[in-house]
Order: structure tokens, then sequence, then C-alpha cells
């Protein structure tokens, strides 16, 4: 995923970014069909495990990301992948642009310098906690289509279903509305679905609950999974690219911790008796999905914007393509027919 980011430009960062969840979710429809299929747990499990073989083919197909070689100083193999990358797309790139991508000091970065200043360390944190409730909604969600009426493996089915509709909402307003807006939208609209859960159990009959509590609950899960598609890519373009990798893991941490928790408080159906422990685990997921929704409008917007570089260029985004001039000319940007030039512009896919 951060390869992909890394290496397409500004216009392509929202394919690289969503396309990618298309899979997942296909992955989730599959598992669902297998489980059904497959009953005995440890043939399942050896069925599960053998397509991740397949991921030892990336070694060979995929190109490591030209940005970070530069900046660990691994020049010359960021060379040898930008002359591939321009010539597939047909854009030529002389020797001494590709040696002004040399810089006297290598950039590096480490965790920790993602709370070295107040502004990195807001953001850092409010993205950590965006991570961990939308990994929590989104796996408690699918977890918790065993609690909810009608068929256990046709409601998983149609938690992994309704994620297209999600990601190709995506592709279709992320550019258009921006990273913050729709990260926001989803998450708040998908809580309050989870929360109205309450009405439908409490004042609904019986024959009514069904559908239209596993109707907001799908519709949460619409939330859920265009907010983690969303979230994938703006925290990639607000990491500096010297931290994006530990920064991404980093984040990826706190949603296993979300998902951890997500079957507890699934779980709190059958601890708590009556209709409102039945919808008790849903509220829980809605009412943390719109605190975390409403705390992300702290971000920066990021649409358009180039990767912050270094760690002052993070300290200075959404300014820091004002601020870091001297690395531009000397790190990974170089100028190209008086434009402005970078490893990813040359990029095709």
């Amino acid at each position: 995923f951060i390869t992909g980011m890394e290496i397409v430009g500004p216009s392509k960062r929202l394919w690289a970014g969503v396309v990618i969840e298309y899979f997942f979710a296909l992955g989730l429809v599959l598992l669902c069909l297998v489980g059904y299929l497959v009953r005995e747990w440890k043939y399942n499990e050896i069925v599960l495990s053998v397509p991740s073989a397949f991921i030892l083919v990336y070694w060979w197909l995929l190109p490591e990301s030209p940005r970070w070689l530069i900046n660990r100083g691994k020049f010359e193999e960021a060379k040898v992948i930008i002359r591939k990358i321009a010539k597939r797309n047909k854009v030529e790139v002389t020797e001494k642009q590709l040696d002004s991508l040399e810089c006297d000091e290598t950039a590096t970065g480490q965790l920790w310098h993602l709370f070295t200043s107040r502004v990195l360390f807001v953001r850092t944190i409010v993205i950590f906690i965006n991570w961990c409730v939308v990994s929590m909604v989104y796996y408690g969600l699918s977890l918790n289509s065993g609690s909810l009426a009608g068929d256990f493996y046709l409601n998983f089915f149609l938690t992994g279903l309704v994620e297209f509709p999600a990601y190709t909402l995506c592709l279709v307003l992320l550019d258009r509305t921006g990273r913050k807006k729709l990260h926001c939208a989803c998450m708040v609209l998908g809580g309050l679905a989870c929360i109205s859960t309450i009405f439908t159990v409490l004042y609904l009959e019986k024959r009514h609950q069904i559908y239209s509590t596993v109707i907001l609950a799908m519709l949460g899960k619409i939330g859920a999974a265009a907010a983690f598609a969303v979230i994938y890519v703006w925290s990639a373009e607000l990491y500096p690219t010297v931290v994006r990798n530990v920064g991404m893991g980093a984040s990826s941490s706190c949603a296993r911790i979300g998902g951890m928790v997500s079957p507890y408080i699934a779980d709190l159906s059958t601890l708590v008796d009556g209709h409102f422990g039945q919808a008790l685990p849903l509220v829980v997921f809605g009412a943390s999905s719109v605190i975390a929704g409403l705390l992300s409008l702290i971000l920066p917007e990021t649409l358009g914007a180039n990767l912050p570089e270094t760690i002052e260029d993070g300290k200075a985004f959404p300014n820091h393509e004002k601020k870091s001039a001297k690395y531009q000319e000397n790190g990974s940007s170089i100028t190209m027919n008086n434009e402005a030039f970078s490893p990813e512009d040359c990029t095709k896919f």
C-alpha cells in the first residue's frame, strides 16, 4: 500500500489507495463462501492460507519506492527505477536531472519524531484514534453479524458485499469532496445508523426488527468500510516520507487494538439481557464512530497536495512547499521545463 502511494503522483493516489480495498472486500466474500463450504476448521485454515504464497511474486513484480530509496541515500537504485518509469511514460529525464536528486544529507526519521512538536503530536494522536475506532467498528460489525436476526452466513456475506458500493463511493467522491469531509461524513453517518438500531429494537414489532436492524447495520458497515479506505489514503499523505512506513505501521497497530476490542463489544449482547442488550454493541460502535469522525476535523486536508518529505515538511504541512525549498533543490525534487518535478511525477500507474 505504501509503495503504491509513494510511486504515483497526486492525481493517481486515489486509485492507488482505494482500488486495493476492492480485493479486501472480495476476500471477505470468499471467506464467507469457504466457511460455508468447508465446515471443518482445520481444512478451512489450509484453504485460506494457501493463497498467501502468491504474495512472494511481489518480490519480482513490485518496484521499490523511489522516494524511500532517495531518503535512504540509495540514489543509484532510485535512478534505475525512475528511468524505467520515465521510459514507460515516455518522459525524458536527463542524467543531470537524476544527479540533482542526490542530496548532501540523507533525511531520516523515527516514530518518536512524530511527537516532537505540538502539531505533529496532535495529528498523530487523532490519526491513531481514528484507525483504532474505524477498525473496531469495521471488524465489530462483521463479528456482530451472528447476533443479528437471520442467517449468519447471509449476514456475513452482506457485510462483505456492501463494501463494494462503499469503495465505489470513495472513488467517485474522494477527489471531489476531499479526504476530511468524506471521512468525517462516513464516520458520523455510519455511526448514526448504528445508534439508530436502538429504536428499531425497542419500538418496532418483531417481524419488522429483522430487516430494519440488518439494513441499519449494513449502512454502518458501508460507512466504516468507506472511512477505512479514506483513512488509509489520508494518513499516508499526512505522514512525511521519512516516517511514512513506521507511521502507517504504528497506525495499523492501533487498528489491531481496535480489532482486538471489537469481539468483546460484540459479546455485550450476551451479557446484557433484553432488547437493549441486543442493540448495545451497535450503539457502542456507533457512538465511537461519531466521536472519532468529529475529531478527524482537526486534521488538514491533503487533496492535491504534494507528499511531505521531512519532519519539517510535516510540521509545516500543508504549507510545506513554501518552507522546504532547500530540500526540494537538494533532495527529492528537481526542475523540469521550469516546473516542479519529483520521482512520482513520471509514473503511469
